[in-house]
Parts: structure tokens; sequence; C-alpha cells
């Protein structure tokens, strides 16, 4: 062994302190950089002559220390439990969100709502029953009546434009993914070419793996790390990033809300696969979310303000054309549709426009003669009140339009808070896996401090080591001088 050797164990020291300090300054300077992975040189201490050989003499000591590499401080199993709790958590906030919009819509319990509206219908009816002769009780009750159907139509197309803007976020969000995935493709690329080059790739892999969490956000997909360096990107059984390559998403179906509640089958929205048109699978994430918001949820609701409107009509209708009118004549249909002949939360409307017409009476018209020709004469009308007040009492039928609204938003409200309680639990389910993460990749100033102090230390050390061999060296010249 070299006389020497000491001096190349204290520079190899001195190196790997030197690259320790470089690394952990790095560290401190991205301590509050979002999705930083934090970093650690992995030093190997360097052994002494093992082969025997002649002429080759060991002492038993080392030959100092190397910097093997840089190593990201990240826990596999946390990252892939993150990718799936934050998944679940996307999910749960889409449909907390979707339903506090939903109750939005239905105002309810408020003077305002669907509920008073037809609380003040049905007492304009007992006014009516009060003062069956009254042309402004009449006209009172057309404007109620009008109201209420203003006010289905008002919320039919309040959750129409819903499902349209939920359809746009859709869009939005499959455009994100497809360039997500093909910047984690390109990045995986990088990595894998500086990887094999033995060039530093930390921050590459930090930007992809933030990619990849947003894109398990998204659509629920899961990450498998490769021997290379590169991830694959697994969503609903196949790959979405395989390797160097992705491929790209699409949505299918669905036109509009009333084409979904035509054919929930045929007309509902999908996600495809844009190379092969087969469904993508996706089960989780936000763009699960939007897919039970557009083919579940806001269809059930509409499908409900439908069979409200249709039992409102149903009901009135069927007692208005058994009473006569003010002239005596028989009733027509109290509410109509405005196009067509199927009467729904988007087409009802008032049809009786005379308050004059408004069947009160329950007493058919007498017939009368003329005395003198004996000709009959047109029917006159009575101011009998039956058939309004009969129309009255349907507020209270069991399987009438009120009970029906009144059981649909009670549901819309349980649901509603059973989001919002799956979605406080994910989400602190999430924070604590998020906090455990951070624990583990995250920076710590403290611990980066200490570290910053020991390499320091260790590298005053290595050059105190230096100068002690160089005194003893200059003595030993010396004496051999003489």
């Amino acid at each position: 062994m070299s006389t020497f050797s000491g001096i190349s164990t204290a520079l190899s020291a001195m190196y790997a302190q030197r690259q320790a300090l470089d690394v952990n300054g790095q560290n401190i300077a991205n301590a509050n950089t979002e999705g930083y992975t934090r970093q650690r040189v992995e030093l190997n201490s360097v052994g002494g002559v093992v082969t025997p050989a002649v002429h080759s003499l060991s002492d038993g000591l080392g030959n100092g220390v190397t910097a093997a590499g840089v190593t990201r401080l990240r826990d596999a199993f946390l990252e892939s439990r993150g990718q799936i709790e934050h998944a679940k958590f996307a999910f749960l906030a889409g449909q907390e969100e979707i339903h506090a919009r939903i109750e939005e819509v239905f105002n309810e319990p408020s003077d305002t709502g669907l509920q008073a509206q037809l609380s003040d219908y049905w007492n304009a009816w007992h006014d009516v029953v009060n003062q069956p002769g009254d042309l402004a009780a009449r006209a009172q009750l057309l404007q109620r009546g009008g109201t209420v159907a203003d006010s289905m139509r008002s919320s039919d197309d309040a959750l129409d434009s819903l499902w349209n803007s939920t359809a746009a976020q859709l869009d939005s969000y499959v455009t994100e993914v497809n360039t997500a995935a093909d910047t984690v493709a390109q990045l995986n690329k990088a990595i894998v070419r500086a990887t094999a080059a033995g060039l530093p790739a930390s921050e590459l892999a930090d930007k992809r793996d933030g990619l990849v969490l947003r894109l398990a956000e998204l659509t629920g997909a899961t990450s498998k790390a490769l021997d290379n360096g590169a991830v694959d990107v697994h969503l609903g059984g196949a790959k979405l990033v395989d390797g160097a390559s992705a491929r790209e998403l699409r949505v299918a179906g669905g036109g509009s809300l009333r084409d979904v509640m035509a054919d929930p089958v045929a007309n509902a929205v999908a996600l495809q696969w844009k190379d092969s048109g087969a469904d993508a699978g996706v089960t989780s994430g936000q763009l699960a979310s939007s897919l039970q918001s557009l083919n579940k949820v806001l269809p059930d609701y509409a499908a409900k303000l439908d069979e409200v409107a249709t039992k409102l009509a149903s009901t009135v209708n069927t007692q208005h054309v058994k009473g006569y009118d003010l002239n005596g004549a028989a009733g027509a249909d109290f509410f109509t549709p405005t196009t067509g002949t199927v009467i729904t939360a988007a087409t009802i409307t008032v049809g009786v426009a005379d308050p004059a017409k408004v069947a009160v009476s329950s007493v058919p018209p007498r017939v009368e003669t003329d005395p003198i020709t004996g000709v009959v004469l047109p029917p006159k009308g009575n101011l009998d009140a039956g058939n309004a007040d009969v129309l009255a009492g349907l507020a209270n039928a069991a399987d009438g339009p009120d009970r029906f609204y009144r059981e649909s938003v009670t549901a819309l409200g349980v649901a509603s808070q059973a989001a919002q309680r799956r979605t406080a639990i994910q989400a602190s389910v999430t924070q604590n896996n998020d906090a455990q993460r951070l624990s583990q990749s995250g920076v710590s100033l403290d611990e980066e401090m200490a570290n910053m102090l020991l390499y320091q230390r260790a590298y005053q050390a290595a050059t105190q080591m230096i100068n002690t061999i160089n005194g003893t060296f200059d003595s030993l010249f010396s004496m051999i001088r003489g």
C-alpha cells in the first residue's frame, strides 16, 4: 500500500462530503417546492485489497469513501395508496358538488320554492270556493297555476344547463388526461435516457410523479415503476401510458339530458379508447363522478320533476273536466303541454286563459227553452263551488304531486348529506396518507440543518487529516535532510 494512502482516503472523504452538502443545499432550496422529493447521497465505503498477489501487501484498512449515487426518498407503497385515496376523494367530492348544485336548483325549503308555490296554488282554489263568482279570485288562481308551471320549466332548464356544463367539464377533463398522459410518456423517455447515461433525473421524476397523481385523481389510474426508471400507468385493465407511448381517451354518447332520459343504455355518456373505441373502464376519480352525474344523478332528478308535473296535470285535469264554468260549459284541461301531447316539467303550462272558464261548479247547467219559440237556450252557469272544493282537497291526496315532491326533496337532502359525510371521511383518510407521504418524501429543514452540520464537520475533519499528514511528511523530510 502506498505511503500516501491516507491522503487519498481523506481526499475521497472531501469529495463525498462536498457532494452530500450539494444535495443538502438542493433539498433546502426546494423545501417549499410543491411535489419536490428530498434526495440523499448514498455513501459507500471503499474496501482494501482482497485479492492476494506477489508483492501486494495490505494493512487491513479501507481506502476511503465514494458517493454511489443520489436517491429519491419515496415510499412506493404510500405513493400507490395515495393514488387510490386521491381517486376516491375526487369521485366523492364530485358527487357532493353535484348534489349541492341540484339542491340549489330546487331551493327547498324556501318561500320561493316549488313547494310554497304549490301550497299557494291549492289555497287559490280555496279562495275560489269562498267566492265562486269573483273573477278576480279566478284570475288569481290562473296566475298561481302559471307560477307553478313556470317554476317547473325553470327548474327543468336549470337541470338541463347543469347537465350541459357537466358534459363540457367532462370534455375538458378528457383533454387534460390526454395531455398529461402524453407528457408522462415524454418524461419517461427523458428519464430512461438520463438514467442510462448516468445523469441526474430526480427533478424529471418529481414532475412525472405529480402528473401521475393527477391522472389518478381524474381517472383512478394506477402506476407501476419499471427497472429502467420509467413508469407504466394502468387504467381499467389497460395501459394508458406504456413506457414512452401514451393512448388517448374520447367522450362518446349522450347528446343532451333528454337523450339520456329517453334511452339510458343506448344514449349513455361513455369514455372510450380513441384508437379502438372500446370502453375505457373508468370507475373512480373525477371522470367517473362526471359519468355518474350525467348518466344517473341528473337524469333521475329530472325524471322526478317530470313525474311531479305529470301527477299535477293528471290530478287537476281529471277533476277539472268534470266541472262546469261560469257559462255552463264543461271544463277543459287546466294544464296543457306547450308542445306535443305529453306533459313534462319542460312543457307544462296553464291551458285556461279566461277566468270565467275555470270549471268551479259541479252542478250541470239547467236546460231551458224559449217559452215562445221553444228553442233551447244556451246553457247558463251557476255559482256552485263543489268542483273547486274537490280540487282544493287534492293538495292532501296520498298519491298527489305534493306528497311525491316532498318525498323527492327529502330523498335529495338525505343523498346530499350522505355525500357530504362520505367526502369528509375520505378527506381525512387522504390527508393522513398525504401526511405520511410528506413525512417520507418531504423536506424537513430541521433534519437538513442537522445533516448540513454533519457533512460540514466531516469535511473539516478530512481537511484536518490532510493537514496532519502534511505536517508528518514535513517532519520526516526535515529529519532526512539532517
